[in-house]
């Protein structure tokens, strides 16, 4: 028999959590198959990661705690469309009319003293493929921003874009109405659109162009859809602002991307977050002194 090298032996192999390996078969192996939790790990990272920071994310990437954040939210701004669609009285529920326009949730320019319909206005939708459209795009790219990001960042930037959206639109257009959540999931499309193109050279360049085209195609044809319904469609109600869609991409181009860009650093010792924070809060200081003193709107 060979002599063999005690020194050269590990004594007690162990992962990376400093558990100790219990067979051969638990040893780390680079060619072992991955599991299922591992193979979607893996594509969250391709996905959302440039390479460098991909190692990182999957030595302590799982569920726990989930992505929260964008789930209930998405519960919520559901269960307010079941609510005004069954139990208020509707002509029809495909699209809602007077319902929506009375809740206490909706932005109206008429009731914009009432501070909180500056955020509400996103539990309430005015019809199935509103509502539809809305929690698919912020499913898809809410959940992968969260498992990556967390709750707390996503949360910011969703609300951001929300509270943009209506500010832009009481300033922009100051006589329309506003309801939905596309400012907010406009914000989490700009935000991963920015990281998209700024990373594009670090990501695979197919991933990368169909991620961008993917985006520029569903914001073109839903603003494009959001301008015809405000300026052109006949039907019954009130006018729906399309402004928001505006300012929740210009959120996420900025606060978004900062959010999204310092995975694993410390946001407080980033000069971009102090630079889009500053400018944001003076940006939300100067629609608040428009609607009071210089709005054209009743």
């Amino acid at each position: 028999m060979e002599d063999i090298d005690i020194e050269q032996e590990e004594p007690f192999p162990v992962d990376r959590d400093g558990r100790r390996f219990r067979g051969e078969e638990d040893q780390p192996d680079n060619d072992r198959e991955m599991g299922c939790c591992e193979k979607f790990h893996h594509s969250m990272s391709r996905w959302m990661l440039p390479e460098d920071l991909r190692e990182k994310y999957l030595e302590r990437a799982n569920c726990c705690p989930p992505p929260i954040f964008i789930i209930l939210i998405s519960i919520a701004e559901l269960a307010v469309f079941i609510y005004y669609a069954v139990w208020k009285p509707q002509k029809q529920w495909v699209t809602l009319d007077e319902g929506i326009w009375k809740s206490p949730l909706s932005y109206k320019p008429e009731c914009r003293k009432e501070a909180w319909r500056f955020l509400s206005y996103m539990f309430v939708h005015a019809g199935v493929q509103h509502i539809v459209g809305n929690l698919v795009m912020q499913l898809l790219v809410g959940i992968p921003l969260e498992l990556v990001h967390k709750g707390f960042e996503v949360g910011m930037v969703y609300l951001a874009g929300v509270l943009a959206g209506s500010l832009a639109s009481s300033i922009f257009d100051p006589y329309s109405a506003l309801v939905g959540a596309s400012g907010g999931v406009y914000a989490l499309l700009g935000g991963y659109f920015m990281n998209a193109v700024v990373n594009f050279r670090e990501m695979i360049p197919l991933l990368g162009i169909f991620r961008i085209l993917a985006i520029v195609i569903f914001v073109g044809s839903d603003f494009g859809f959001a301008f015809y319904r405000r300026f052109f469609s006949q039907e019954a109600g009130m006018q729906v602002s399309f402004v928001a869609h505006f300012g929740g991409i210009v959120a996420g181009m900025t606060v978004g991307y900062v959010f999204f860009s310092a995975y694993n650093q410390k946001l407080l010792k980033d000069p971009r977050f102090w630079l889009c924070i500053v400018g944001y809060i003076l940006c939300v200081i100067f629609a608040v002194v428009f609607n009071i003193f210089l709005s054209p709107a009743p």
